[in-house]
């Protein structure tokens, strides 16, 4: 139990894929104007990198280790082109939404991180809960920004209108600047939040 709480505390907060680590910045600037896209995403990157961390695991004492990252290259691919064949089948107007960003899952750093620097040394089970939780936490990102990018910009949350026709929408954070003013504030607040850990990783690193 302990250690499922600092995986999980881990990938949510003190080594955060966006915040911490500066990962998967393309797609959390291009997908977040809205939060249902947000929520797609999130839930797709949860779903190819907890199961690329529990396959690369399962493997990892087969698998030669010249070809180690071509191997979880290929892994990953297969299953993000599950999740685009699912969103084609079933939700075809996301598919369409989110464009090239369903494929681009595969080039996600936090994918290939977490498969390299922690399934390939853990247990199965210990690796597949560490891709839910950074793949949580990446969402949780996700949908924070969008929150504020979608309300502001459209007076909508998940499409419902909230603000009414009072309120003056903000082009701004549709466009990609606002994407960026975003992540900036979120990251800039999260630090600041906690700069103990900060001070511990500029230790480790000295």
């Amino acid at each position: 139990m302990t250690n499922t709480k600092k995986i999980f505390t881990a990938g949510l907060w003190k080594d955060n894929p966006i915040f911490r680590q500066i990962l998967g910045i393309c797609s959390a600037l291009a997908v977040t104007n809205l939060m249902l896209n947000s929520f797609v995403m999130g839930i797709g990157l949860i779903f190819v990198t907890s199961f690329s961390s529990l396959t690369v695991s399962l493997i990892r004492q087969y698998t030669p280790k010249h070809i180690r990252m071509m191997v979880q290259t290929l892994i990953i691919s297969s299953y993000v082109i599950i999740v685009d064949i699912v969103l084609k089948a079933y939700y075809p107007t996301m598919s369409e939404a989110l464009g090239p960003y369903v494929g681009l899952i595969i080039t996600n750093c936090i994918i290939m991180g977490r498969c390299e620097a922690f399934a390939q040394n853990n247990t199965p089970i210990v690796s597949f809960l560490d891709g839910v939780a950074s793949g949580t936490g990446y969402a949780f990102i996700l949908l924070v920004i969008a929150f504020f990018r979608e309300l502001m910009g459209f007076g909508t949350l998940f499409g419902y209108p909230i603000l009414g026709s009072w309120w003056m929408k903000w082009t701004l954070m549709i466009m990609p600047p606002g994407a960026f003013f975003m992540l900036a504030i979120v990251i800039w607040v999260a630090r600041n939040l906690s700069p103990e850990d900060e001070k511990e990783k500029e230790g480790a690193t000295a």
